[in-house]
């Protein structure tokens, strides 16, 4: 008897295995064809590094975006390194770095470790598969500075390949491309909290 027990254990949790990876095998294709151009772009953004290139400019945006951000994240070192970080790595991806906080904004809330039904992850709403397909299964899209660069850079990818058009680029970054809701989102927040009157 409990020799059958084991047996009918053994088939459900095989069962419950091949659920899981076709699950995962179709979410993943579900969600977009790889982008090889794309796959390319991580690639290399994952070893680049950049900065602010005028440390008055540094010192001003820090403080201003750290004074906006400070309900949401109080921890004041914690709040610097995100703001450095998120200006660093939009401006490596050529990205408009309070553009690039609204869509944290929407994307999380600020929440390093969101995770969403799909199983996008931390900050910018990263989605897994994209460790393996640029071959760094190892890469913790909960860590700070991977998930920016990685969010940043797949933007980045959308933006170029939309000709500089952000709506539908945004929407591309969401999944939800030939609608207006995500992007206006994005667009609401940027005007409303993080646009920066430039002179």
């Amino acid at each position: 008897m409990s020799r059958q027990m084991g047996l009918r254990w053994t088939h459900l949790s095989q069962w419950l295995v091949l659920c899981m990876i076709s699950f995962v095998a179709a979410s993943a294709s579900a969600n977009q064809d790889i982008d090889q151009s794309l796959v390319a772009s991580l690639s290399h953004a994952v070893a680049a590094e950049s900065g602010f290139t005028d440390r008055f400019d540094a010192q001003v945006w820090l403080v201003d975006m750290s004074g906006r951000l400070e309900r949401r994240m109080p921890d004041e070192e914690e709040r610097l390194e995100f703001l450095r970080l998120v200006h660093r790595e939009s401006t490596r991806a050529g990205l408009n770095p309070e553009l690039v906080l609204a869509l944290i904004q929407v994307e999380s809330n600020f929440d390093r470790f969101a995770l969403s039904w799909a199983g996008a992850r931390g900050y910018m709403q990263v989605m897994p598969f994209w460790t393996n397909e640029i071959g760094r299964p190892d890469d913790n899209l909960f860590d700070m500075e991977t998930n920016l660069r990685y969010g940043t850079t797949i933007l980045a990818h959308y933006l170029e390949r939309e000709r500089g058009n952000l709506t539908p680029a945004l929407a591309r970054y969401n999944g939800s491309y030939g609608q207006t809701w995500y992007p206006e989102r994005v667009f609401n927040a940027w005007q409303s909290r993080w646009l920066l009157e430039r002179q």
